[in-house]
């Protein structure tokens, strides 16, 4: 009796450990079908300002203060900022490095001086790369619905 209570709880938490490793949801539950590569987001964006998309992608950074933004790597070395609808939910910290699949809105926006400091601050920027920032920045950004992170 104890040894098949100890196999039942030695496969119970391998269970749960692999169960852990696989996927975890944040916002709206989404799937990964039909996401498209980052890479090939600003292409399908073209001239539009505002689009629907899901995307698949490698996360670059995230906010260290509580994971309210990260910055997925889009091509040619650039990124783009995800924000989350309604700040209504967040994402890991630990997760550079890993794959992202985020559903909601791809858009062209310009993001003011004050925002992209408070951004940088987020991050961990020491004071002088902070006062670096002089300029608004145009840049492709994307505001999640939902986001899956993959372990």
């Amino acid at each position: 009796m104890k040894n098949f209570l100890l196999t039942c709880l030695i496969v119970g938490v391998s269970l749960g450990t692999y169960a852990q490793t696989e996927l975890s949801y944040h916002g709206k539950k989404i799937n990964e079908k039909g996401a498209i590569p980052a890479a090939q987001l600003p292409a399908k964006m073209g001239n539009k300002e505002k689009m629907p998309a899901k995307v698949e992608g490698t996360v670059e950074d995230v906010c260290k203060m509580k994971g309210c933004w990260m910055k997925v790597k889009t091509a040619d070395g650039q990124t783009m900022r995800v924000t989350f609808k309604d700040y209504g939910f967040f994402v890991p910290k630990d997760i550079v490095g890993k794959t992202v699949v985020v559903e909601g809105t791809a858009e062209t926006t310009t993001t003011p001086v004050d925002e992209l400091r408070h951004y940088a601050e987020d991050a961990g920027k020491s004071k002088e790369e902070i006062a670096k920032i002089t300029e608004p920045e145009k840049a492709l950004t994307f505001v999640a619905d939902g986001v899956i992170v993959k372990k």
